[in-house]
């Protein structure tokens, strides 16, 4: 049995969650490779939204098991509150989640960190979420990182240590800061922590595959984020492409099976950094507001713009995605044409393949297709798709190279669409 990964193409917010909720009956494991709680995945069913932050989004379907995998980093403050959200909603968490020792823990003066070194950067902010992530993995990969399995053994003097370092930094640095309430919090976190199993992951996952257990990695955030092949440096701290779910959960690359890559029908982005297709016109507003694209962790709006495909053959490419999940199909209803950027303009010279840099120089180069002015937001079946968006399919798959299976055409569980089923091929 193999490893079937999920993840996103673009920069981030694709709907990972949405999908790996409707995928999970096929699984007995869901579990999250890399990542912190900057990554909010939301789903909605049965008239109700949730928003999961550190917690796999295989935890609605009853029974499954959901690891927190070595590459996550977690704030056991903002965990116990995610914890008590959903077990206010009646769900029992504490049998059907188990967190790897290896899991890397985000110290409140993380946090704290995180904000002075954004605060440090003047006019070229990264434009963090300000959740400690990038700090906690500087700790990990300058071998300095507290870990999830520190709290059994000799944890407060680790703790100390590790808080009185960054406290040195942040002195140095001369930036104010007041640590007591977020280390209240913190250690309550620690406490709820303790309710759960800890496990080592990389033995665990590699078992339940001698078992025939059939296992799904989710990924956070989005290809073009990742540390090594995104757009560099306003990415994130870790590696969010296919190759990160061996690192993060401990499998062997040979151990990877499908290779799910999720993308909108459009393209959104967070904080700084380039986006060759934006759009800062009505267009990108319609985007915004027809998306609800705003931030669900952060509240943020969301930089809107036409879909790019030279990025998306480069996330194809360096994931190796077999198959292709396209959501917010129903956010484009409305447009008379709907843009697709194939190619760059850069300095004259037409270029398909993503460039080391994106710059001024740089003009995305566009196929125009008619829109389907349709409510797709009702149909139950593939039979039911406008002739122009069945136009839009394939014309996206031609220029991709791998199948679209599964088309979202709403935020809800119920409205997705799988166009062909896997006994079918």
């Amino acid at each position: 049995m193999k490893v079937d990964v999920l993840l996103g193409l673009q920069w981030g917010d694709e709907g990972k969650g949405k999908i790996v909720d409707v995928l999970t009956p096929k699984y007995d494991i869901v579990a999250r490779f890399q990542g912190g709680p900057n990554a909010g995945h939301t789903l909605e069913f049965e008239g109700q939204k949730y928003v999961l932050r550190s917690i796999p989004s295989g935890i609605f379907q009853g029974g499954k098991i959901n690891i927190i995998g070595n590459g996550v980093v977690l704030d056991p403050a903002l965990f116990k509150a995610e914890v008590e959200a959903l077990e206010r909603s009646g769900h029992d968490l504490t049998k059907r989640i188990y967190i790897s020792r290896k899991a890397h823990l985000i110290l409140p003066t993380h946090r704290i960190l995180d904000a002075a070194y954004e605060a440090q950067k003047g006019d070229v902010k990264i434009g963090t979420t300000g959740k400690g992530i990038g700090p906690t993995y500087t700790d990990k990969i300058s071998r300095n990182g507290l870990r999830i399995g520190d709290i059994e053994q000799n944890f407060e003097q680790k703790y100390k240590a590790a808080i009185d370092r960054h406290i040195l930094i942040l002195k140095q640095m001369n930036y104010d800061f007041d640590l007591s309430q977020l280390e209240k919090e913190w250690m309550e976190g620690i406490e709820t922590i303790k309710r759960f199993k800890l496990i080592d992951s990389e033995h665990f996952v590699n078992k339940e595959l001698a078992e025939d257990k059939k296992i799904l990695a989710e990924g956070a955030q989005g290809t073009m984020l990742d540390i090594d092949f995104g757009s560099y440096p306003y990415v994130t701290s870790s590696n969010t492409i296919s190759a990160g779910a061996s690192t993060g959960l401990g499998i062997a690359p040979s151990k990877i099976g499908e290779v799910y890559g999720i993308f909108k029908a459009y393209c959104t982005r967070v904080g700084s950094g380039p986006f060759p297709t934006e759009l800062h016109d009505e267009v990108g507003q319609k985007m915004r507001d027809f998306g609800n694209e705003y931030g669900s962790v952060t509240g943020r709006p969301r930089r809107c713009g036409w879909i790019d495909l030279v990025a998306l053959r480069y996330a194809i490419m360096v994931d190796g995605v077999t198959q292709l999940i396209m959501m917010k199909s129903d956010v484009m209803d409305t447009f008379e044409s709907i843009k697709a950027c194939v190619a760059y303009d850069i300095n004259g010279k037409e270029v398909e393949d993503f460039p080391y840099s994106i710059d001024e120089n740089l003009t995305p180069i566009y196929a125009e297709l008619p829109g389907w002015k349709t409510d797709m937001t009702k149909m139950q079946s593939e039979n039911e798709f406008p002739e122009e968006f069945n136009a839009y399919l394939s014309f996206l798959e031609e220029n991709l190279g791998v199948p679209i299976k599964i088309v979202s055409v709403g935020p809800d569980r119920a409205q997705t669409i799988i166009r062909y089923d896997d006994s079918a091929e």
